[in-house]
């Protein structure tokens, strides 16, 4: 059974960089897009960022120059590299991932920014 499992969350000033990871577990076959999306509280969930299996991505554009999408087939993990944080990213970050012909998501982690 696929499982994305999430890490690299927490807290962090302003201006400060965060890392999550996500990893495809469970799958022989390499995710077709991998991605994450975030849910402020009593917000829906929105895009943040998606990249493909040969590389190509998509940024919301409220991180596009934050943010960095990345991946490595190998392992079925992809990676987001925030930086430049602000306290309007502070939500619950979710990944995502399309593997053959099925939808699976992680469980989600907090990200927190101080002002």
């Amino acid at each position: 059974q696929v499982q994305l499992v999430e890490s690299g969350g927490g807290l962090v000033q302003a201006g400060g960089s965060l890392r999550l990871s996500c990893a495809a577990s469970g799958s022989i076959f390499v995710a077709r897009v991998m991605g994450w999306y975030r849910q402020a509280p009593g917000r829906q969930r929105a895009l943040v960022a998606t990249i493909t299996s040969d590389g190509s991505t998509n940024y919301a554009d409220s991180v596009k120059g934050r943010f960095t999408i990345s991946r490595d087939n190998a392992k079925n993990t992809a990676y987001l590299q925030m930086n430049s944080l602000k306290p309007e990213d502070t939500a619950v970050y979710y990944c995502n991932a399309f593997i053959q012909f099925y939808e699976y998501w992680g469980q989600g982690i907090q990200v927190t920014v101080s002002s």
